[in-house]
C-alpha cells in the first residue's frame, strides 16, 4: 500500500528478524518474528496481509515461510524440503508463487501455486537462475542469470494451468547482483515494466589501466641532488 516497509535487521540481536515500519519515517518499528536463526523478507502479497520471506534452518538448508500479519502475527511453512528455496514472491493477482531452488544441482527458477503450493512445480530458468520477480502486469517474470544478466520470461496462465515461453536476455550483466549466495534480491522493477532499478559496480584498481614508469640513469640523478660529503 505503500504506507509501509518491512526489513529485517539485527537491532535487538545478532540474528536478523522481520520488522514493519511506517514509510514515513515516524514511529517505532514493530517486531514481527523471534527466531534464532536469520529472517529476511522477498515479497508481499497483493493484499499486504502476508509477507514471504527467508529463512536459515539448522538442520538444513533455507526454507521459505509465510508471515500472516493479522489479527496477530504467526509463520506457517510454504515450501519446506531438504533443499535450499529462497527469493519468494507472490504473483500480482496472488495466485502464483515464484522462487529459486538448488534441487536440481544448480539454482534455477521455479513456479508453484500460491498459496496452495502442492498444486503443480514448474521450472522458469533452464540454465541457472535466481533473484525472481514479478512485472506488475504479471504477465512476465525477471530472473538474474549465472552470468549476471537480468533476463525475461513470458508467462501465460488460464485457471490453475501455467506456460512459460523461453527466456530472453534483456541487460547484459553489468550490474552488482550479489553472487550465489546472495539471499535477497539486488534490483527491482519500475510499475510500467520499462525501466529497472540496479546497482552500478563501482571501478576497482584492477579495472583501471596498468602502467610502468622506467628511469634511466636514476645513480647520476640521485648525485646531483644529494652530494657526496
Amino acid at each position: 500500500d505503500s504506507r509501509r516497509f518491512v526489513f529485517s535487521s539485527t537491532r535487538a540481536g545478532g540474528t536478523p528478524n522481520l520488522y514493519v515500519q511506517a514509510a514515513h519515517g515516524t514511529g517505532m518499528a514493530t517486531r514481527l518474528t523471534d527466531s534464532p536463526t536469520a529472517n529476511h523478507p522477498t515479497g508481499v502479497t497483493p493484499d499486504g496481509t502476508q509477507i514471504v520471506f527467508n529463512q536459515a534452518t539448522l538442520t538444513q538448508q533455507g526454507d521459505i515461510r509465510l508471515l500472516t500479519m493479522s489479527p496477530t502475527p504467526h509463520v506457517t511453512p510454504l515450501i519446506e524440503t531438504r533443499f535450499d528455496e529462497r527469493g519468494g514472491v507472490v504473483s500480482p493477482d496472488g495466485r502464483w508463487l515464484a522462487y529459486e531452488s538448488n534441487r536440481s544441482g544448480a539454482y534455477e527458477v521455479y513456479v508453484q501455486p500460491f498459496p496452495a503450493v502442492e498444486g503443480g512445480l514448474w521450472p522458469v530458468s533452464s540454465a541457472g537462475g535466481a533473484q525472481p520477480l514479478w512485472a506488475r502486469n504479471g504477465r512476465e517474470l525477471f530472473y538474474i542469470a549465472p552470468d549476471h544478466a537480468l533476463m525475461a520470461v513470458s508467462v501465460e496462465t488460464r485457471g490453475s494451468l501455467w506456460s512459460a515461453r523461453a527466456p530472453t536476455r534483456l541487460v547484459d550483466g553489468r550490474y552488482f547482483s550479489g553472487g550465489e549466495g546472495t539471499t535477497v534480491r539486488q534490483y527491482d522493477a519500475a510499475a510500467d515494466g520499462q525501466r529497472f532499478l540496479m546497482m552500478k559496480e563501482e571501478a576497482t584498481k584492477t579495472d583501471l589501466a596498468a602502467s610502468i614508469n622506467v628511469v634511466q640513469n636514476w645513480t647520476e640523478e640521485l648525485k646531483a641532488r644529494v652530494p657526496t660529503k
